[in-house]
């Protein structure tokens, strides 16, 4: 199991200085254009990391997954004689 930092409390976290390696045009390029860095990487690795998270949980509970599914197959969807659409 991974250990997961809740990412809504990220920006209260403290921040910590990293170095980067960027291609440098487009470092000049963002400079220029006013970017901020430093948020734009930041909100780019959050999403990224929700990312890696969903599909880890994916790939760590999808033998639920295929045996549902297969259950579904066999016998239909739960409470489906109840379903009015």
């Amino acid at each position: 199991m991974i250990n997961i930092i809740p990412l809504n409390l990220t920006n209260q976290m403290p921040k910590k200085a990293v170095n980067l390696s960027l291609d440098s045009l487009v470092l000049e390029e963002a400079k220029l254009l006013g970017i901020n860095i430093s948020q734009v990487c930041n909100s780019f690795l959050e999403a990224y990391i929700k990312s890696e998270k969903e599909r880890l949980w994916k790939l760590e509970h999808s033998d639920f997954f295929s045996s549902y599914n297969k259950i579904i197959e066999l016998e239909g969807l739960p409470l489906e004689q109840w379903r009015s659409f």
